[in-house]
């Protein structure tokens, strides 16, 4: 059996902020606790938040106009230094190429620790919300920065094909390996029980996104879609679980095409709470082209929901059009469409959602865990042995 691993975790994103990012962190550093091994997270500190876990490291840090929700890790770092050079890590894991990853990076090299990094995100289609800069020069900025993070480490992890040929777009050739975020599978619930806790009736069909309500995520063509699917069935409801700066924009739409009595913004829903959603929702509908992986649409099928989900970027690698969901174009039409389909028969609803379940279980948490450990140790050997060809 080989030794357990001391491994410095550094993360933008961690809890108690809900994201993809956070969420697959939080997988991580847990299962790898519970198999053994001496992980400590580093990350932001959030306004409220009080850290209870004796290997969660907390840094200063401050919310900035542009990107509230998020704060940005400030100086000093003496502190937290001092725990990095007395703990004799192994290896550091970042899952940033912004400040606390920038920190990991800097504290690997000067401490000569292999590092891998984890390419979570198409960081330049998020350059909108940098509003004191023009888009174009802020995309240009970001692409430069992820050559030259991306190109320092020794080893990239992605989530996806789509992310992989997004870094190879961006010049950077360091070794990669593609291993998707696990999901927990969740417990089989009463479906009926779930339904009437929301006030839905047996002849309601619930749509459900889920996720940011975020420019990036495509949703006025989801909501239009829907909208134009309500025009041909009553019974259809949307519901929206999630918060995000394009909320206020969601419902002045949501009003505008008059469907506001059928759709519901859930805003942001706890963890524990979030399995009942997915259980109680009849389709999972996903718009957005911009995803490196699409971890929600992994969860709503793990939950046993059909998806229709919109073709392009990675939410959409993992469906086989017609065997465990549906593709539909990035277009009104043909998205509402799929939809429809999807609800004209139970037998599809149904063989979708079987087909989609079935799809997902080798993408568990000890899966991914394995093959993170792989490359953990693939690096470590590596590094080592070109240290030793290195002495005189």
């Amino acid at each position: 059996m080989s030794k357990p691993l001391r491994i410095a975790v550094f993360s933008d994103s961690a809890l108690p902020l809900i994201n993809g990012v956070s969420v697959s962190v939080a997988a991580l550093v847990e299962e790898l606790r519970d198999r053994g091994h001496d992980v400590d997270l580093y990350a932001n500190r959030f306004p409220g938040f009080v850290e209870t876990h004796p290997n969660n490291v907390r840094f200063h840090a401050v919310e900035i106009p542009f990107w509230r929700g998020y704060p940005v890790t400030m100086p000093p770092l003496g502190t937290q230094l001092r725990r990095f050079r007395e703990r004799t890590y192994d290896i550091v894991h970042t899952h940033t190429p912004f400040p606390v990853g920038m920190i990991g990076l800097r504290w690997a090299e000067s401490h000569e620790l292999p590092i891998v990094s984890t390419y979570h995100t198409l960081y330049d289609r998020y350059s909108h919300y940098v509003k004191i800069l023009p888009p174009r020069f802020v995309r240009y900025r970001i692409a430069r920065h992820t050559n030259y993070y991306y190109s320092r480490v020794h080893h990239v992890i992605t989530p996806s094909e789509a992310s992989l040929k997004w870094l190879r777009r961006h010049d950077v050739h360091t070794r990669a390996t593609i291993i998707p975020t696990g999901s927990p599978v969740p417990k089989r619930q009463n479906r009926e029980e779930l339904r009437a806790k929301f006030g839905v009736s047996p002849t309601d069909v619930v749509l459900l996104y889920a996720g940011r309500l975020a420019p990036e995520k495509n949703l006025r063509l989801l909501i239009e879609a829907v909208s134009d699917l309500m025009a041909q069935r009553p019974e259809v409801q949307l519901w929206l679980m999630g918060d995000g700066p394009y909320r206020v924009t969601c419902e002045e739409l949501v009003d505008q095409l008059r469907i506001r009595a059928r759709v519901k913004f859930f805003g942001f829903v706890s963890q524990p709470s979030v399995g009942d959603v997915y259980g109680a929702a009849d389709l999972f509908v996903f718009a957005s082209v911009t995803e490196t992986q699409g971890l929600v649409v992994q969860e709503a099928m793990l939950h046993r929901l059909p998806v229709v989900v919109v073709s392009g970027g990675g939410a959409s690698e993992t469906i086989f059009d017609g065997h465990n969901g549906l593709l539909a174009r990035n277009d009104r039409m043909d998205f509402c469409q799929k939809m429809n389909e999807v609800l004209s028969s139970n037998e599809t609803r149904q063989q979708l959602a079987e087909a989609g379940f079935h799809s997902q279980l080798p993408r568990s948490i000890p899966a991914m865990v394995d093959r993170v450990l792989a490359v953990y140790r693939e690096v470590i050997s590596e590094f080592r042995s070109s240290e030793v060809n290195l002495d005189p």
